[in-house]
């Protein structure tokens, strides 16, 4: 849920008795700060698989909630990333195994920008340390600030490079096992476990905020794990091309950033969204690396929108909301705060206006 209540302006708009076609007032939003940032606002959902790293990465505290885990995703991963976190939280969570998911969202709309990458994703991989996360977007068709509208996989390198070996519609349930192996069945007749390893003995790897079974479902990438050496006998994991979060180190900037341009459908047809509202990152590797370091799992460090000025005048120009002096030829005849109450005058911030062309506004005083 948004921390922050976004303020839309076709409800602003009925306050003061006008209205707007769909054409005019469209599914883009933003809170009513004077400023927004380019950082992750709020987590909505933290859903993680089994893996050695939950209850870690964030803390878990007997009786937390979702609601209070999610909070704590916030405070790990919102705001600048690499930040020193809030009560000296370490500043990245883990996703588990394949299909554990965070959701989150920004203070404004994301605006799709032709030709361009439109948002960065921090994870902790380096060269040999690949934990591709599938990447999905959402954009709030019903206005109400909640991610539950339909989601749109981006679309990577390994739809182009493992042309059959991508397991579509794939679907995943765990089993909890106190203190033990947390065993798996999938869709396919196949069963498994996220092991136990010798490095993380003392925590529960199943989700304790998350009923069981717990089962997942979404897209499937090839193993990635090969033989690095074999004196001393190490793994390693293959990064892909692009497309993917915690899978290129984070200084790789176009390799970390992602193309909303890049969405599919369900039957992965391309998908044209103008602006989204929500991201979403999964785990998309199911597999255990080696005895020692245990399963795949992608970790993130927090996102950034790549072109903030761009997504804020994009929402200004679907909405109607302008920053002053946008237009000088245009003179302002009322001021009214966001409930359509009439103001003596301008303010800091967001308000709406009447102009003396009849047109109503939202308009951004910094």
């Amino acid at each position: 849920m948004w921390s922050i209540r976004p303020i839309l302006l076709s409800t602003v708009l009925c306050l003061l008795g006008l209205h707007l076609s769909l054409s005019e007032c469209r599914a883009q939003q933003m809170t009513d700060d004077a400023n927004h940032s380019e950082w992750i606002l709020a987590v909505d959902e933290y859903c993680p698989a089994p893996g050695q790293f939950v209850g870690l990465l964030p803390p878990y505290t007997d009786g937390d909630t979702p609601e209070a885990m999610a909070q704590k995703c916030t405070r790990a991963i919102g705001g600048p990333i690499g930040a020193t976190a809030e009560d000296d939280m370490v500043s990245m969570i883990s996703l588990g195994s394949w299909g554990g998911y965070v959701t989150f969202h920004f203070d404004h709309s994301i605006a799709n920008i032709e030709g361009q990458r439109d948002f960065y994703i921090a994870g902790n991989a380096f060269e040999g340390s690949s934990e591709p996360g599938i990447v999905m977007v959402m954009k709030d068709e019903n206005r109400n600030g909640l991610p539950d509208d339909t989601w749109y996989e981006l679309s990577g390198s390994a739809d182009v490079d493992s042309v059959g070996k991508v397991r579509y519609q794939y679907e995943v349930t765990y089993i909890a096992n106190t203190m033990d192996d947390i065993p798996w069945t999938d869709n396919q007749g196949q069963t498994g476990v996220v092991p136990r390893n010798p490095f993380h003995e003392d925590n529960e790897y199943f989700p304790l905020w998350v009923a069981s079974p717990l089962t997942l479902s979404g897209t499937r990438l090839p193993d990635n794990v090969y033989l690095a050496s074999k004196r001393p006998k190490t793994y390693a994991m293959r990064a892909l091309r692009y497309g993917y979060a915690d899978n290129l180190a984070n200084t790789d900037t176009e390799g970390c950033s992602f193309d909303i341009g890049w969405a599919v459908d369900n039957q992965r047809q391309p998908v044209r969204l103008d602006f989204i509202d929500f991201v979403r990152v999964y785990t998309g590797t199911l597999q255990v690396v080696s005895a020692a370091v245990g399963e795949s799992s992608t970790e993130l460090q927090g996102a950034r929108d790549l072109h903030l000025s761009e997504s804020i005048a994009a929402i200004g120009h679907a909405t109607g909301i302008m920053k002053n002096g946008n237009d000088k030829s245009l003179k302002i005849n009322t001021w009214h705060d966001l409930t359509g109450r009439t103001m003596n005058g301008k303010r800091k911030g967001i308000s709406i206006v009447r102009l003396n062309n009849g047109q109503i506004r939202k308009i951004l005083i910094k």
